[in-house]
C-alpha cells in the first residue's frame, strides 16, 4: 500500500497551509474541501501544493511530523509551490 504526506494552502489566506498523510490522496483532499477533514481544515476550500510518496505508514506518519515541527522546510515548500 502506498502513503502520501501532503501539504494544502488555504485558498482564502495567503499562509495558512496544513500537513496530513494518507493512503488515498484524492478522496482525503475532497473531505478537506467539503468539511469532513481534520478539524483545523472545516470551513475552508484547500489546494494540494506538495506531496510525497511512502511504502510504509510508519515512514509517512514520521516525515509528516518532521514537516510539521520543521518551519524553515515548510516556509520553503510553501514559497516554492505557491
Amino acid at each position: 500500500m502506498t502513503f502520501y504526506v501532503y501539504m494544502l494552502k488555504a485558498k482564502s489566506k495567503k499562509d495558512l497551509t496544513y500537513v496530513g498523510f494518507t493512503n488515498n490522496l484524492k478522496n482525503r483532499i475532497i473531505l478537506h474541501n467539503t468539511g469532513k477533514g481534520a478539524k483545523f481544515t472545516r470551513g475552508r476550500k484547500w489546494k494540494l501544493i506538495y506531496m510525497e510518496k511512502y511504502k510504509t505508514k510508519k515512514e509517512a506518519i514520521s516525515r509528516e511530523y518532521y514537516i510539521k515541527k520543521n518551519r524553515v522546510l515548510r516556509n520553503k515548500i510553501k514559497k516554492k509551490y505557491k
